[in-house]
């Protein structure tokens, strides 16, 4: 697994709207608006508790939620921060 930390702003640094599935995201710093589906919310939503390695990561998104027994979580978990990363959502610490 990848041991990067990742960090993202602040909550009050987003504006988010929950819209039939999906989270319609402003982001004050760059002025952009995000549409992000599930888990990538969640994932900026863990990060706000602060910055956090991968694994760390996927611990604080274990506490709330139900996975069930998946061998692939972790490379699923990195996909999805490269892709917040790639917006410029989330970077690295």
């Amino acid at each position: 697994m990848n041991t990067n930390a990742y960090r993202a702003d602040p909550p009050e640094a987003r504006r988010v709207i929950a819209l039939d599935g999906v989270a319609l995201i402003f982001h004050r710093p760059s002025g952009l608006t995000h549409i992000l589906a599930p888990p990538a919310p969640q994932i900026l939503e863990a990060l706000a508790e602060g910055d956090a390695e991968p694994a760390a990561l996927l611990d604080r998104l274990k506490r709330d939620y139900d996975f069930g027994d998946s061998d692939d979580l972790e490379a699923a978990l990195e996909a999805r921060i490269a892709e917040l990363e790639m917006s410029g959502l989330v970077w690295r610490a």
